[in-house]
């Protein structure tokens, strides 16, 4: 199928070349970017056939709203809006019903894989309705992992969102929880090889995982961290899990300290956010602030 894609950054450019390798054609748009296959949206639209599903990478809020708005001036009835990115699942229900006042289709995709997608493929969560799900659906086969799991369509529009922010805000806790295991070995006597105690963690413990790995592998680079500013930012997905824990009235003791835990890297050098630092780095490619 065709697909146009709106965003070619650290995810969207790998995301374009794992669908095309699953023979689709991706005619990508991006400001600005060499790696852009046409120059404007409207070049975007007009190279691909109707009906049309366009597939957003782009910033959450304004960026993807002003996408949104453009696209709806240039589809026509029948053609589908795909938000991949990391939106706000409240968002996503005015943006349904600001498309479907022009006929134009809308799903919702909680994206998970960051710069090791390509290789690896992403999981997806996506929501809407099952008749636009279904047109979609060749392109999210295309990108998820193989196997049978890796994809859902987690519910109604906003579910796609939803469940991704709990993702996240479940991977903020088992962050901090590494993190905090990693600063109390490093600072006793007793033990003398921590990156090789975490390492040994890979095989036959209840807490091996992918995130055990990637520390790991930050600890293999820089095995005490000494190059790295104990500052880690946070996307905004666990500030509003935990809101939308207390709009439900429900306990996550777990992820809320991790978020103020990040909130308190920023008051000062903290060990623990170094960890936090590295393992973002390490799966998403986010951005770190060397040590002075």
């Amino acid at each position: 199928m065709e697909l146009g894609l709106v965003g070619l950054g650290r995810m969207g450019g790998n995301m374009r070349e794992r669908i095309r390798r699953a023979g689709h054609t991706v005619v990508g748009y991006a400001p600005d970017t060499e790696a852009a296959d046409v120059h404007s949206l409207k070049d975007m639209v007009d190279a691909l056939a109707a009906p049309r599903v366009v597939w957003l990478m782009v910033p959450a809020g304004a960026a993807t709203q002003s996408v949104i708005d453009e696209l709806s001036g240039l589809l026509s009835p029948g053609d589908i809006i795909v938000d991949g990115g990391n939106s706000r699942w409240t968002d996503d229900a005015k943006h349904a019903e600001q498309l479907a006042a022009k006929g134009i289709g809308f799903v919702d995709c909680g994206v998970s894989g960051g710069v090791w997608g390509l290789e690896n493929g992403y999981a997806l969560m996506y929501g809407g309705d099952a008749e636009h799900v279904a047109r979609v659906q060749p392109v999210f086969d295309a990108l998820k992992p193989e196997g049978e799991a890796g994809a859902v369509h987690a519910g109604k529009v906003g579910a796609g969102h939803f469940a991704k922010m709990v993702h996240n805000g479940i991977e903020y806790a088992m962050m901090q929880a590494f993190a905090e295991g990693w600063e109390l070995l490093e600072a006793v006597d007793v033990v003398t090889d921590v990156r090789e105690v975490f390492r040994s963690w890979q095989e036959g413990t209840v807490i091996r995982s992918w995130l055990l790995d990637l520390a790991v592998r930050a600890l293999d680079e820089d095995e005490h961290l000494d190059q790295l500013r104990g500052y880690a930012a946070d996307s905004g997905e666990g500030r509003w899990t935990v809101e939308a824990a207390i709009d439900n009235a429900v306990p996550l003791p777990a992820i809320t300290a991790s978020l103020f835990a990040r909130f308190a890297s920023r008051q000062d050098d903290s060990p623990q956010m170094k960890m936090i630092a590295a393992l973002r780095n390490q799966f998403g490619g986010h951005a770190v602030e060397n040590a002075k």
